[in-house]
């Protein structure tokens, strides 16, 4: 009742996929507990790039690839909130919507994939010029220096999509894939191997769902925000400042990982040419120890590198905030955005 979002369906957007589904499932399934007496719907629809199977993810130089449609319902009043993969969606988001909850992160580490003749295998005893399919510059540029007896090759499409391309084909040895996907799906079992942060740092928000909202529509904003897990949206945050500062995107190799233990926010970051030969990485932490403050008043609803987290204390939000923007201009002082322009410009070429 206190929401004023009575009597009437909450309306939730998804991608059409089956992983988009089940990640949904999952937010709605959260939202039913928290709010018994409410109904929610779900909305599914297809996006740019759930259409585009033939190109790869960073030739098609559109930032909003998989979540623009589903943006333009929500700015029509078609849907209420929208749930994505939190890696899906831009730094930056367009004017008008803000990220209303981060929820707890899954595994954010990458995954091998084996084609079932490699069963038991590890990447490194993968015999020479074995064809790992992955549609990441940041895995491959990660990996062609780890493992530079392997060869990368583009491979699109959903989980289902490339699962199959792996098994019915001899096209690929083994495909790299994000844990938690795998985990959502039900297909742990296909895990071969994890690739820790020394093998694979992995995607800016990798594992954590988000959900977008209107950000003028305080009912729903308040609804979605008891989704928030804090130390996910600390985490995020410094990665999405990390990334933001260096105005990367998936068609530049940008990596990190982060580590909340003791109150200190440990954030590794890293920036990699596309054949992974030129690379930075450091590390940074700061204290993101800090009460909560009632913070009522105009600045109630300060984004974050596009993100509202009304109950996790402002000063956390912004230490995390500022160490991702820090270790970011760390970087570029060392030469970073020399390697990340000649990326891009061999990307798009």
């Amino acid at each position: 009742g206190e929401n004023g979002v009575d009597g009437r369906a909450i309306r939730v957007g998804t991608r059409r996929s089956q992983l988009a589904r089940i990640q949904t499932n999952s937010v709605v399934t959260m939202l039913r507990e928290l709010y018994p007496d409410l109904r929610f719907e779900i909305v599914a629809m297809s996006t740019t790039g759930d259409k585009i199977l033939d190109t790869a993810l960073s030739k098609i130089g559109e930032k909003s690839l998989f979540t623009k449609e589903l943006e333009s319902a929500l700015e029509r009043n078609e849907v209420d909130l929208v749930v994505h993969s939190l890696k899906d969606l831009p730094t930056s988001l367009p004017p008008g919507f803000t990220i209303g909850a981060v929820c707890k992160r899954e595994n954010p580490l990458d995954a091998v994939v084996f084609h079932p003749k490699n069963c038991g295998k590890t990447l490194s005893l993968l015999p020479e010029k074995s064809v790992i399919g992955t549609s990441s510059l940041r895995r491959a540029a990660q990996l062609k220096k780890k493992f530079p007896h392997l060869e990368f090759r583009d491979i699109r499409g959903n989980l289902n999509t490339r699962l199959k391309k792996l098994d019915e084909k001899e096209d690929f040895s083994a495909i790299i894939l994000a844990a938690a996907g795998l985990k959502r799906m039900g297909w742990e079992n296909r895990i071969g191997q994890l690739l820790g942060p020394e093998d694979c740092l992995y995607a800016v928000g990798q594992g954590a769902l988000a959900v977008e909202v209107r950000a003028k529509d305080q009912e729903i904003l308040n609804m979605v925000s008891a989704l928030h897990d804090a130390d996910t949206v600390l985490c995020c945050i410094a990665e999405r400042a990390f990334m933001k500062r260096l105005e990367g995107g998936c068609s530049v190799p940008v990596a990190v990982s982060t580590l909340l233990k003791d109150d200190q926010l440990y954030l590794t970051g890293a920036v990699y040419s596309l054949d992974g030969s030129d690379s930075l990485k450091e590390t940074m932490q700061t204290g993101v120890s800090y009460p909560h403050q009632n913070e009522d008043g105009p600045n109630d609803d300060v984004q974050h590198v596009g993100i509202t987290a009304k109950n996790v204390p402002g000063q956390a939000q912004e230490a995390a905030e500022n160490l991702g923007v820090e270790l970011a201009s760390l970087l570029l002082s060392k030469g970073a955005k020399h390697i990340l322009s000649v990326a891009r410009q061999l990307n798009d070429a």
